[in-house]
This record gives structure tokens, sequence and C-alpha cells, in this order.
């Protein structure tokens, strides 16, 4: 299952909610340098959908704040 992720870095405390578009908007607390935000991004997915981190993979927008993910089932 692919999803589609819009990340803001940066932000006062880490959240993550689907808006009615079906997109995940996640915001993280750290910087967006050297795939800090990204790690944050899979980790809050992760206890979110409840599953592994390895299992979600980052498949397009590593430096961009829209971001599609790999969840394997």
């Amino acid at each position: 299952m692919k999803i589609s992720v819009k990340v803001k870095p940066n932000a006062r405390e880490n959240s993550i909610k689907l808006l009615e578009t079906g997109i995940y908007e996640v915001k993280v607390t750290v910087p967006p340098e050297k795939g800090k935000a990204n790690t944050k991004v899979i980790e809050l997915l992760s206890n979110e959908l409840k599953i592994a981190k390895s299992r979600i993979t980052l498949l397009k927008g590593i430096t961009s704040s829209k971001k599609v993910f790999q969840i394997e089932s």
C-alpha cells in the first residue's frame, strides 16, 4: 500500500493526522537536514499504523515536503 504524506518540519510538537483528501499531515520537531525529519516521520507513521519501522519505505520526496511511502503488509 502506498500513502502520501505532507511533512512540516521544525514544528512545535510531533503530530500526525489523516486529512479528508487521504493525505497524512505529519508535523515533526526536528529540522529537515541529513534525513532527520524523514527518520522521525517513519517513526511516527510506525506508531500510528502499529507496524514495524522496517516495513515503511520512502519511495519519493527525499528532500521534498510531499512524500510517498510504501507500507508492506
